[in-house]
């Protein structure tokens, strides 16, 4: 065979791993941010990204406790969903994306906004001590810091707020780090995306590597 490689998927891991801590600038971080931020680096390829990421204190603990405690998990799209390793999940959480639910598109419509902010009104009943996962669309974010805003609205566990893109992304995110109505993570800017926020998800879940 004309290419010798790496065949050993555990290797593979091991040395992907422990070559982002050798050259990522993790000392801000405490070991469990620390554990979500490799992740997410490793689902980027992208050494640096670390100046990116915040925490809100607490935030990896309380996301954590609360898939232990079964939270359901919302994700704004199926890329989300359908990324998260559910031997990973901690309780058989729930994994749940209603942007394909019936109705969306009408009430979109009704509402004047796109189908991922509208699909969060299905999650309202039930966002009290659930993680939130928005990796694609910043309209999804915006929508939901705006029910945030009313206190009669279910307060989730943890916020993963990394929608991507050139229009809105940046500005959802610096409002949730601004409000930080419950604990929450952002990648600053343009940057984020599905694949970081299955690794943030799957990193959460589950401390084995």
């Amino acid at each position: 065979m004309p290419y010798e490689y790496e065949k050993n998927g555990q290797a593979i891991y091991d040395e992907s791993f422990a070559t982002i801590r050798r050259e990522a600038n993790l000392g801000r971080f405490d070991k469990d941010e620390e554990q979500v931020v490799v992740r997410m680096i490793h689902a980027a390829g992208m050494v640096g990204l670390e100046e990116h990421v915040k925490f809100s204190f607490g935030m990896v603990a309380a996301a954590r406790t609360a898939m232990e405690n079964g939270a359901p998990i919302f994700c704004d799209a199926r890329m989300v969903s359908g990324g998260v390793t559910r031997p990973r999940l901690p309780a058989d959480n729930e994994v749940i994306c209603t942007l394909h639910a019936d109705g969306i598109h009408e009430l979109a419509k009704e509402l004047g906004n796109t189908r991922s902010a509208a699909a969060l009104e299905h999650w309202r009943d039930r966002l009290g001590g659930a993680i939130v996962a928005i990796g694609n669309a910043p309209t999804a974010l915006f929508h939901l810091l705006n029910m945030l805003e009313d206190p009669s609205c279910p307060r989730p566990a943890a916020i993963i707020g990394f929608p991507v893109g050139f229009v809105g992304a940046r500005e959802s995110k610096d409002a949730l780090w601004a409000d930080q109505p419950v604990p929450c993570c952002i990648v600053e800017g343009r940057l984020g995306g599905s694949a970081m926020t299955v690794a943030a998800i799957n990193a959460i879940a589950s401390r084995k590597e």
